[in-house]
């Protein structure tokens, strides 16, 4: 269904005005300059240098691009325009005031004009050739060439990076003989390698390894300062004969021929501590206390705090919030260990894993009548126990008017205290379309509910060993969910899990569940499945009743913190296996009841058998801080077995609509080279297959702060293609099946524009889709579309635009 007229004629008038300021902005900006004032306009560098790699030279020019080395920027553009300056100018010497320009003119929508200082690109110079040395390019030289026009001035940076050093040797000067050991054993590990191009980011990251490396040995007030490196470019072949300087001369440049890049040799060395002749002292933990409840500015000695002492800790508390057996469990410092920075940032973040607590500190004091020994103090505030909460949403597709959703959340962060969590969630939705007599009607309804019981341990007949592990949670779920389309058919769906959730890592994450049960029941409406289901065998086998039981597994990788501000990855693997336990089930019942009885003959349902393997990948570069570029790359497919032909309905892959494929109405597109053009179809499009393909790119750029600066209007450009295919053949869907040899053909292409308005804790976003390659479309080879375009008739931009109102990013 297509959004009213006048919600095109609004958009038509705002874009209208849009473009209007950009002619406007794309005008001189010169004019309010004075005569000796000359406009920045553009800044680029050029990177040359012997041996370079495309990437190396990318990653280079957008390093010597950054504002602390090119110490001047020019203003910002958009849509090639310098609109932030032009509204400068609006402000401060048109003297524009109304209601529209106090919008417009927020002051984060303006800047002041960059006027050229050709003594900063002359520092910029200078910092950038720092820069080159500190990466390793010590021949690095840089110029610039200026150009002045019309009060405009723009600069090109030439910057030549020479021959970057290769490390050759490398050697330790460690004072203390048990931490060279420690150095020596770990040696392996470390990240100077021989023959790598030298880069001082390398050092840095050794340095980190070498200071957690013996920090994690006991070494509790060892300092990064301790650790050194001295590089030595000196060539090793002047000395080979000191009684004939000019042989020397004669091997330095014989080498040096042989050479590809110069070589270095690195000594790493650590000094004992500065104020002593001692070297460093290992620490060992004595006695470990811990304060479940403490105070703002409390005292640690304060008589107030009742003492328990367990096995391994000491607690001081006034509340009882968690067991004593469940906080010792949980804090992994022992007495008698050797102190462990990282067991220190494990204990925190195991604590803060449980829930009840809102902020955990962790201090050693050193003990004045033993050497080498600690006193650990956990300081910890904890949260409210239960929290409520509520959402109500409202949006539109393409494939619907008005979609209303309301959710209800209830948790308790501290049943039994235990740290057991219990979470209740209940929703409830509609979607509206407009019919032919124009008026509202209820096209979808749905409500659910959910209940989660985790318990933060492993929950399991033998014991497992968890080791440093954090967010280690046992969870048992069980749900509900209720869909009726109208006039189609009704789908209740009853499931159940038990299964672990635990961190490998930081950045590994994993979810087995080795009980995961689904009972899916369905009524259709006669008309429907007269006139659509039973025609369609494969339509027909995927709405009967069905009982899935299985197994799950997911594999989760997200690298999205502090240390990949540039770019970072994102990765979920998962699969599903259904029916072989309860096969085995209804085998056992086959044998008891002498084949008289089984689970299938017991409750009127079929066991669906599938495996379903999905793997989701994204990638997310941070181009600078106005723009990002996002990709994703998503696989999956589903294969019945033994008697099951089709997967059930609710586990097979559809494409299209907001957060698919944008150019194409949800559920329309596919499978493969099939279109549905009955009337159902226009009505009910509900297009499912056994297999999907996607790929998806998107364009994410920051355009203006508006009402001061609480709401950020974000614009992007995205490149959707993929669709969906049926495994095997089906009769009433020619040209649904996958062959590899099709895929081109069968690929769908579409593009388009969005904004978006970022409210800071949740984004409303408006996209726009055209298709570019249809997979049906025979008029062209292969399916391109671009002769079909026709944007000037309102018909056909209403068939063929698509747009969606969607909350968060698409992935």
């Amino acid at each position: 269904m297509q959004p009213p007229h006048s919600s095109h004629s609004s958009f038509l008038n705002y874009t209208v005005l849009l473009i209007t300021l950009l002619v406007l902005a794309a005008c001189s900006n010169t004019k309010y300059l004075q005569q000796d004032q000359t406009l920045y306009t553009s800044a680029s560098v050029n990177v040359k240098g012997e041996g370079l790699a495309a990437a190396d030279k990318q990653d280079l020019r957008s390093s010597l691009s950054s504002k602390s080395l090119m110490l001047q920027q020019p203003n910002s553009k958009f849509m090639g325009t310098r609109i932030k300056v032009w509204l400068y100018n609006q402000k401060y010497n048109e003297q524009k005031s109304n209601w529209f320009w106090n919008l417009m003119l927020a002051p984060r929508n303006l800047e002041a004009p960059v006027l050229y200082d050709s003594t900063k690109t002359k520092a910029s110079i200078d910092r950038m050739v720092s820069y080159l040395n500190n990466q390793g390019y010590f021949y690095a030289t840089a110029a610039y060439d200026e150009k002045i026009r019309h009060q405009k001035a723009s600069v090109t940076y030439q910057v030549n990076t020479g021959k970057n050093f290769l490390v050759d040797q490398i050697y330790y000067d460690v004072q203390d003989s048990a931490i060279l050991g420690l150095v020596k054993n770990a040696e392996p590990f470390s990240l100077i390698k021989k023959n790598m191009p030298y880069k001082q980011e390398v050092l840095a990251s050794e340095r980190e390894r070498l200071f957690r490396l013996v920090k994690n040995a006991g070494y509790y007030k060892f300092s990064r300062d301790a650790i050194e490196f001295e590089l030595d470019t000196l060539h090793k072949a002047l000395f080979r004969n000191p009684l004939n300087p000019f042989e020397g001369i004669t091997n330095i440049f014989s080498e040096r021929k042989a050479q590809e890049k110069p070589t270095m040799d690195i000594t790493v060395r650590i000094r004992n501590p500065e104020d002593t002749l001692a070297s460093w002292e290992p620490y060992r933990i004595d006695s470990i206390y811990v304060y479940p409840d403490f105070p703002i500015n409390g005292n640690p000695n304060d008589t107030s705090f009742k003492t328990d002492v367990q096995p391994h800790i000491v607690i001081r508390s006034r509340q009882d919030i968690l067991k004593p057996r469940v906080l010792s469990r949980s804090v992994l410092l022992r007495s008698g260990d050797l102190y462990s920075l990282q067991r220190d940032n494990n204990t925190i973040n195991r604590l803060y894993d449980l829930g009840p607590w809102q902020i955990v500190t962790l201090e050693y004091k050193e003990r004045k009548d033993t050497s080498g020994k600690l006193n650990a103090y956990l300081y910890m505030r904890p949260k409210r126990r239960q929290e409520l909460g509520a959402n109500f949403e409202v949006s539109t597709s393409s494939d619907y008017l008005v979609g209303t959703g309301v959710s209800l959340n209830y948790r308790h962060l501290n049943l039994n205290r235990a740290a057991n969590q219990l979470s209740i969630s209940l929703n409830t939705g509609l979607e509206m379309i407009r019919n032919q007599q124009n008026s509202f009607v209820v096209q979808a309804k749905q409500f659910g509910g959910r209940v989660d019981l985790t318990f933060p341990r492993f929950i399991t007949p033998f014991p497992i060993r968890t080791g440093n592990r954090s967010t280690i949670r046992t969870r048992l779920s069980a749900g509900f969910d209720y869909l009726s389309r109208i006039d189609r058919f009704k789908i209740n769906n009853i499931n159940a899990s038990f299964g672990y959730e635990w961190n490998e890592s930081i950045y590994k994450r994993w979810i087995v569940k080795p009980i995961s049960l689904n009972y899916v029941g369905v009524s259709l409406n006669p008309d429907f499945r007269d006139t659509v289901v039973n025609p369609n065998p494969y339509l027909r086998r995927s709405f009967e009743p069905a009982f899935i039981g299985g197994e799950n597994v997911t594999f989760i990788f997200s690298n999205n913190d502090a240390l990949h501000k540039r770019h970072n990855s994102y990765f979920r693997a998962n699969i599903e296996e259904s029916g072989l336990w309860l096969n085995g089930i209804n085998s056992i019942m086959n044998w008891v009841s002498n084949r008289q009885s089984n689970l299938e003959s017991m409750t009127g349902l079929t066991i669906s058998n599938f495996i379903k393997l999905e793997a989701d990948y994204r990638h997310y570069w941070n181009l600078n801080l106005h723009s990002s570029l996002a990709t994703r790359i998503y696989a999956g497919v589903g294969i019945p077995y033994s008697k099951s032909q089709v997967l059930p309905y609710i586990r097979q892959f559809t494409a299209g609509g907001p957060l698919s494929i944008r150019a194409w109405r949800l559920r329309t597109l596919g499978p493969g080279s099939y279109k549905d053009s009955s009337a159902i179809a226009q009505i009910f499009p509900d297009q499912t297959g056994d297999m999907k393909l996607e790929g998806n790119i998107e364009y994410r750029f920051d355009l203006l702060r508006m009402f001061n600066g609480t709401v950020n209007l974000k614009g992007a450009t995205f490149l959707d293609i993929g669709n969906i295919w049926m495994l095997s053949r089906d009769t009433l869907r020619p040209g649904g099946e996958f062959h590899l040899n099709k895929l081109y053909h069968d690929l769908a292409i579409g593009t388009g524009a969005g904004l978006r308005l970022d409210f800071n804790f949740f984004l409303v976003r408006l996209d726009w889709g055209i298709p570019l390659k249809v997979p049906y479309f025979t008029e062209q080879k292969n399916g391109w579309y671009f002769s079909e375009w026709d944007l000037a008739d309102k018909q056909w931009r209403r068939d063929n635009i698509i747009w969606n109102i969607a909350i968060g990013y698409p992935f």
